[in-house]
């Protein structure tokens, strides 16, 4: 659904829709010296009835999340 990103590009939030209809994000990063790209930090969370609960959550307990809205 969306992406947001921090202020250096190094650090994302995906906001993701599922089959079911349920929302769900998770924090990403990369490093500017790997070529992998993205990389999934493990924090997250998923069951969310719509975009706007799964956003609010993420800028709950994603510390750069506030600064980057």
């Amino acid at each position: 659904m969306q992406s947001i990103e921090d202020w250096s590009g190094q650090r994302c939030v995906d906001v993701r829709r599922h089959a079911e209809g349920l929302f769900s994000w998770a924090e990403c990063r990369r490093d500017p010296e790997d070529s992998h790209g993205w990389r999934y930090l493990g924090l997250g969370a998923e069951g969310f009835a719509s975009e706007d609960a799964a956003v609010a959550d993420a800028t709950a307990k994603v510390d750069w999340m506030e600064r980057a809205q």
